[in-house]
């Protein structure tokens, strides 16, 4: 790292340290400095200034290290982070989320469908859960399934693009023509010129 680099480093962890005018606790200073190497790009000193008010039992804590981790391509490390915070708090649908990063990095495939599923227990709406899983069992050719969980997400959001173009394709894939039709006519009242509904439009005889 370069001289101006360290002085630009210092600079930050001084401004972030001194935001309140007196002492910190330890867990402050760490996630303050972090906050301030993360700012400038240096993943990994983030992740290790975080570990310098590492509480095990601090799910904050832990969900900021995963993150810290993720981002600086220590994927095992921040998986194991992200754990802890799932079991300092099950029904965290904010560390399930960040847990599915390092395991999708890592190409856990059926972890990723467990902690979805494990989102839909605690929250049946989710719409990021039931988006994400309906593109999985797309990408399986299992339509029928992606159907419901697109469906889902269309139900609370009816004009959202990306949650109706995949339902046009899967009912499409699915032998459902007729559904297929109406929903890439409506995706053109959003994007007249989109591509993909023209196409699903053109193989609809």
């Amino acid at each position: 790292m370069d001289a101006l680099k360290k002085i630009k480093i210092a600079l930050f962890i001084i401004i972030a340290t001194g935001i309140k005018g007196y002492a910190q606790d330890k867990q402050q200073e760490a996630f303050n400095n972090s906050y301030a190497l993360e700012y400038l790009g240096e993943y990994a000193q983030a992740a290790e200034a975080i570990k310098k008010g590492y509480d095990e039992k601090s799910y904050e804590t832990n969900i900021r290290a995963g993150w810290l981790h993720y981002e600086a391509g220590l994927y095992i490390e921040s998986q194991g982070y992200y754990k802890r915070a799932i079991a300092l708090k099950p029904n965290s649908i904010e560390a399930r989320l960040g847990y599915i990063y390092p395991i999708a990095a890592l190409g856990n495939k059926n972890l990723i469908s467990d902690q979805y599923l494990k989102i839909l227990e605690i929250d049946p709406q989710n719409t990021t859960a039931n988006y994400r899983l309906g593109v999985i069992c797309y990408e399986k050719k299992d339509y029928k399934s992606a159907c419901n969980y697109f469906e889902k997400v269309t139900n609370m959001y009816p004009f959202d693009y990306d949650s109706l173009i995949m339902l046009a394709w899967t009912n499409y894939k699915y032998g459902k023509a007729k559904e297929a039709k109406i929903l890439f006519k409506k995706i053109l009242l959003l994007y007249p010129d989109n591509a993909s509904a023209l196409e699903g439009l053109s193989l609809i005889k």
